[in-house]
């Protein structure tokens, strides 16, 4: 019976070819929490040390208090930043080896069960109880533990967070993105300095709601918009507080 206009079945000789772009591979959990950490850590860095500035622009004309404040806000805001994800990351580790090692202890005192388990998985996904059955079994055969851990859990073993890679993407991008209102603040012409601020950085939170929403899979314009008018909100709140200190002979 001629087979001509038959996709090939996937062989060894002809393995079924990938899409592009699709993650195939390990470590995306570590890929994804990192730029997550990232893409945050530069909109924070971005939005609180602009709000720093452009408050102490409103207050005074002294560059050197400019400065000075800008720099604090940048390093206390890159440690705190950095704190804080390898905190919340050291948890979301911590969780992911406690499931692991449970799991381990119920293969190891109740194999059966767990098989049971696994081919009821693959039955409630749409396979037959004979096929779901065949499944379990030679899939325990090659990895136990990776086999539960990915169908039950969602977890794969040798992807476990690492909370310092959260930390140092944090505290990079919160610095990166710090630079960009101090050097906006301080290089410009007086005249220009909170003009110029507001612009670099509402521009800069675009781009990082953007590729926020790319990594998301969300709509760009909601994200952009949503980060814009925050970061409006926070640059003119700042300004007018500096303006009314200084207009008060507070500063």
């Amino acid at each position: 019976m001629s087979n001509e206009g038959t996709p090939d079945a996937p062989t060894a000789a002809h393995p079924t070819e990938h899409h592009s772009g699709e993650p195939h591979t390990g470590g995306i959990a570590q890929k994804l929490n990192w730029l997550r950490a990232g893409v945050l850590g530069a909109n924070d860095g971005i939005v609180s040390v602009a709000a720093v500035v452009v408050g102490v622009a409103g207050a005074t004309r002294d560059p050197a208090a400019i400065l000075t404040a800008g720099t604090a806000a940048l390093i206390g805001g890159a440690i705190s930043m950095a704190l804080g994800e390898y905190v919340w990351v050291s948890s979301q580790r911590d969780t992911e080896h406690a499931l692991i090692a449970k799991e381990s202890r119920e293969l190891a005192e109740m194999p059966d069960q767990e098989l049971a388990e696994l081919a009821a998985i693959y039955q409630g996904k749409g396979l037959s109880p004979e096929t779901a059955r065949q499944v379990a079994v030679e899939l325990t055969a090659h990895d136990a533990l990776g086999a539960h851990l990915s169908a039950e859990l969602n977890i794969d073993q040798d992807d476990v967070v690492s909370p310092w890679h959260a930390a140092y993407a944090s505290a990079i991008a919160f610095t990166l993105g710090a630079i960009l209102p101090m050097l906006a603040i301080l290089l410009p012409p007086e005249a220009w300095r909170v003009p110029t601020t507001f612009v670099a950085v509402l521009l800069a939170l675009a781009a990082t709601g953007a590729i926020a929403a790319h990594l998301g899979g969300a709509p760009k314009g909601r994200a952009m918009l949503r980060v814009v008018l925050g970061g409006a909100l926070a640059l003119a709140a700042t300004f007018a507080i500096g303006t009314l200190l200084n207009t008060s002979g507070v500063v």
